[in-house]
């Protein structure tokens, strides 16, 4: 499938999907139908589709240089604080 036709899937799903919203929140008969294509929509805008893993993203942490990195900011943050024996 080429650039068009991704876009125009793209377009076509979306105007469907806006379409069942739009019924939803106007139409005195709207029904399960538009209910489904728009639960349906919004359901797939919470799926992380630009995942990648870990040992292929670039710049990611993992979950054990995600507490370092906490831990290092706040040592940098209380730095000057820590060891002084007073009050600044």
């Amino acid at each position: 499938m080429g650039r068009i036709g991704r876009w125009g899937l793209a377009l076509g799903v979306g105007g469907l999907w806006w379409w069942a919203v739009m019924r939803l929140a106007f139409a005195p008969d709207a029904g399960v139908l538009e209910g489904a294509v728009a639960a349906g929509g919004w359901g797939l805008s919470l799926l992380p589709v630009h995942c990648v893993p870990k040992g292929r993203a670039a710049g990611a942490a993992g979950s054990d240089q995600w507490a370092r990195r906490v831990s290092e900011a706040w040592r940098r943050w209380r730095g000057p604080l820590v060891g002084r024996g007073g009050s600044s």
